[in-house]
């Protein structure tokens, strides 16, 4: 691929400083101290530059070279070496994280600058994204024995952490795990036993360490997730020094060839082929019941892991997208329909160029405030001494996650095919960068809990919560901006739109509970998908409704020569975009689902691709 990061800062800028009240992170305890509204700019700009300076360059080594294994070892590019210290040694990933560090930023903001830093190489992010969250694990369930020996080495980035869930034979249903932990003499040490596979950096030659928050099941624990329990398992053991010493046991025993990432490795990792694996226990083990804490520890890190998802999705199709537009820029070809008699133009001024490019702008903007928001929700969650604040927070966090995860990274790769098409042929050459960011990001509807498992978690669980008023709460505040705008002279077909898709979104719940109480699980399955995509764009439309009118604002106050003035244009015109060729298919939806039509379910499966 032909390395071409192209990115800005200026829609974080607008998001952090004039949508989000970020003053109410920054005025807590934990940040009072530390930055102010005033250093954003300077925050989202260095990133940026770092990005572009320092990341960006190795892309071209992580897709052509990879990372290769050779005798039980994983090697990485130099150029990965490099880039991965860069971003711990400069403050972008798991120092973040140290509740004790005064130089961390809130995770909106941290998270807007790895817009950039994934943007600019992907393969790097699953070397450096998962040390912060496996290091809050054991800061918020470990002992203080596990927190004095791992905390400070993970937090600088001098050892990794990784998250070893799955196994070959326990994708998706973790509660099938095989792997054992076996008491030994020592409270809270446990040998461990077992295989498990797609562990990003799960051998790397980068770090000294390597620290695997790994789930496993005491022996005598009940059966099913509610049995694990979670486990630090070291790739070295730490020495009375604190040093890596004894090897634990803990082998590659190879690394996946895949359609994308390839500077990533995702390593099968087996513990203990020796019996002589030692795994340290996360908090307590299971009781008299058989109950182990793993799966509600490790939640804490999945969900923040699946907001990590949707982020990295949005940030390959904005690069994707911006790229598209410089070309179409370039390109000439064609004569405008206005001047058929004139000279060739550049496409962008073709009429379809033009639609799939608002496309992307909107979509992007809509993933991109959906994704930094509910990461600023959950910094008021973790942070805000208000109790009602934090349950607010919570609860709308709670409903966004799946939408973040799923919307987010299944409409990027709609984006990005967008943005190849843009290019015509060109764009299916290995020698531009679409294809790469085309490949790169199809794993993101696949990882950290497949999109219909999510689309299934907001149908069958978030939409139930507290007996659905938590879902009841978060549609409230839909209809409660709808009903405070909708007399706004300048987005009034917007906002009668949007009222429309609202009342169209009960139709879909008035289905939906209809099917629950006829019992009707299949077709509560088998439109799961399409309820979460429509969820999606009904809440896409509300979040880029509510920046048109800060947008609107800023429009009437400014002259049309002002530098801002585009970009404020440009932001009326994504949610005007959203609203009048996007949202309306919520509509569409309502009708499929009173048709309920079942030939996918009833189809003999024999009539499903060739058989014999």
């Amino acid at each position: 691929m032909s390395s071409s990061f192209m990115h800005y800062s200026r829609d974080h800028k607008f998001i952090l400083k004039e949508w989000l009240d970020l003053d109410v992170i920054l005025n807590t305890e934990r940040f009072k101290d530390g930055y102010s509204i005033d250093d954003i700019d300077f925050i989202l700009d260095n990133a940026l530059k770092g990005a572009k300076e320092v990341i960006a360059p190795t892309i071209q080594d992580s897709d052509q070279i990879g990372a290769k294994y050779e005798n039980g070892k994983v090697t990485t590019p130099a150029s990965t070496k490099e880039a991965y210290f860069f971003i711990q040694n400069n403050g972008f990933c798991a120092s973040n994280y140290d509740p004790h560090d005064p130089s961390a930023v809130p995770l909106c903001v941290l998270w807007s600058m790895l817009e950039y830093i994934i943007g600019a190489n992907p393969s790097l992010g699953t070397l450096y994204l998962a040390t912060g969250g496996a290091a809050t694990l054991i800061e918020d369930f470990g002992s203080e024995e596990l927190k004095k020996t791992y905390l400070p080495k993970m937090y600088s980035g001098q050892w990794a952490g990784t998250m070893a869930l799955t196994e070959p034979n326990a994708g998706s249903e973790v509660g099938n795990i095989t792997t054992r932990a076996i008491p030994t003499d020592k409270p809270g040490v446990y040998k461990i036993k077992g295989s498990k596979c797609f562990i990003s950096g799960g051998d790397q030659d980068i770090t000294e360490n390597i620290i695997h928050l790994a789930l496993a099941r005491i022996e005598g624990a009940r059966k099913g997730t509610a049995g694990i329990s979670l486990f630090v398992i070291p790739k070295y053991l730490p020495d009375e020094n604190g040093n890596p010493g004894k090897f634990n046991d803990v082998h590659c025993a190879g690394i996946e060839h895949k359609l994308g990432l390839h500077g990533n490795p995702t390593c099968v990792m087996n513990f203990g082929e020796n019996d002589d694996c030692i795994g340290f226990l996360v908090g307590d083990p299971p009781g008299e019941d058989g109950v182990g804490q793993g799966m509600a520890q490790m939640f804490n890190m999945m969900n923040e892991e699946r907001l990590m998802t949707g982020l990295s999705a949005t940030a390959l199709a904005a690069v994707a997208y911006h790229n598209a537009a410089d070309y179409a820029r370039q390109r000439i070809q064609g004569k405008a329909t206005a001047d058929p008699k004139g000279g060739q133009v550049p496409i962008i001024k073709h009429e379809d160029i033009r639609r799939m490019l608002m496309f992307q702008k909107s979509m992007i903007e809509a993933f991109r405030a959906m994704a930094i928001s509910t990461f600023y929700m959950v910094d008021i969650k973790k942070n805000s001494s208000d109790p009602d604040k934090v349950q607010w927070a919570s609860n709308i966090s709670d409903v966004n996650i799946p939408l973040v995860k799923a919307f987010c990274s299944d409409y990027a790769l709609e984006c990005i095919s967008n943005a190849l098409q843009i290019y015509g042929g060109y764009g299916f050459s290995e020698e531009y960068p679409i294809a790469e960011l085309y490949r790169d990001a199809r794993i993101y509807p696949i990882w950290e809990g497949t999109n219909y498992i999510q689309a299934m978690d907001l149908v069958g669980r978030k939409m139930t919560m507290k007996k659905g008023q938590v879902f009841a709460d978060w549609l409230k505040h839909i209809d409660d901006f709808v009903q405070a705008n909708s007399s706004n002279p300048d987005l009034a077909r917007e906002f009668a739109l949007m009222k429309k898709a609202r009342q169209q979104y009960d139709e879909i719940l008035g289905v939906i509970n209809t099917w629950r109480s006829e019992g009707n699980e299949s077709l509560l399955k088998l439109f799961a998908t399409r309820i979460l995509h429509a969820t999606g764009k009904l809440y896409a439309a509300k979040l880029l409704l509510e920046m048109a009118l800060i947008a609107q604002q800023k429009l009437a106050a400014m002259e049309k020569d002002h530098y801002d003035y585009t970009f404020y244009q440009g932001k009326v015109a994504s949610a005007r975009f959203f609203v009048r060729n996007i949202l309306p298919e919520v509509g569409a939806l309502v009708d499929i689902m009173k048709e309920q039509d079942c030939s996918a379910i009833e189809v003999d499966e024999a009539a499903l691709g060739i058989i014999g």
